[in-house]
C-alpha cells in the first residue's frame, strides 16, 4: 500500500495547494504560470498513476477486509453514484439552477463518490483511497469558503445547462455502471 499512500500524497497534495494562494502565487511568480502549470499536470498525473498502479497491486495481493459492508450499502452506492455524475456535469461553464444549488460541483462531485464508495467497501486500501479524497474535498471545500469563494451563482429557474448536465451525468453514470468491472475490475450490477 505505500505506492498507492504515496499516489494519494502526491495527487492530493498538489491539489492542495490551490487552497494555499499565497504558496501557489509564490510559486507562479518564481517559475511563471504555465510552468507552474505543467509542473503541477505532471505531478498531478503522476499522483493518478502511482494510485492507478498502487491499488492494483494492492487489490491483486488480497484485499485487507476491516468490515464487511452489509449488502444494501452496495444499492446505495449505486443510487449516490447517478448524483456525483450528475454534479460532475455541472462542471460546463453556462450557469444553470442545479450548478448554482451546488456551488461547487466538482468538489461535491467527489464527495460524494467518496462517500459512496466507503460504504461500499470495507477493506484498508478502499478505506485508505476513498478516505483521503473525502477529507480532501471536505477540506477544500473550508478552505474556498474561507477565502470567500461562493462558488456558481444562485439563479431560479432551470436551463438548457441543467438539461445538459442531467442527460450527460444520466450517460456518463450509465457508461460507468456498464465499464466498471472492464476500468476497475469490479462488477457494479448482478452481484
Amino acid at each position: 500500500m505505500l505506492v498507492l499512500t504515496l499516489g494519494i500524497v502526491l495527487l492530493l497534495g498538489v491539489h492542495s495547494v490551490s487552497t494555499c494562494r499565497e504558496v501557489r502565487g509564490r510559486l507562479i511568480e518564481r517559475f511563471g504560470l504555465w510552468p507552474f502549470k505543467g509542473a503541477y499536470s505532471l505531478l498531478a498525473l503522476l499522483g493518478f498513476a502511482l494510485i492507478v498502479w498502487g491499488f492494483s497491486h494492492y487489490r491483486a495481493a488480497g484485499l485487507i477486509q476491516v468490515w464487511a459492508p452489509p449488502k444494501w450499502t452496495r444499492h446505495v452506492t449505486i443510487a449516490m453514484m447517478w448524483f456525483a455524475f450528475v454534479a460532475l456535469a455541472c462542471m460546463n461553464p453556462a450557469p444553470g439552477k442545479i450548478k448554482g444549488w451546488l456551488r461547487h460541483p466538482m468538489l461535491v462531485a467527489v464527495k460524494i463518490w467518496a462517500l459512496a464508495h466507503l460504504l461500499a467497501n470495507g477493506d484498508a486500501g478502499g478505506m485508505l483511497l476513498f478516505g483521503a479524497f473525502l477529507a480532501w474535498a471536505v477540506f477544500d471545500r473550508i478552505a474556498v469558503k474561507k477565502r470567500g469563494d461562493l462558488g456558481a451563482p444562485r439563479i431560479a429557474s432551470f436551463t438548457r445547462a441543467d438539461a445538459i448536465a442531467l442527460a450527460a451525468g444520466s450517460l456518463a453514470y450509465l457508461a460507468m455502471l456498464a465499464l466498471h468491472p472492464v476500468l476497475i475490475g469490479v462488477a457494479v450490477l448482478g452481484k
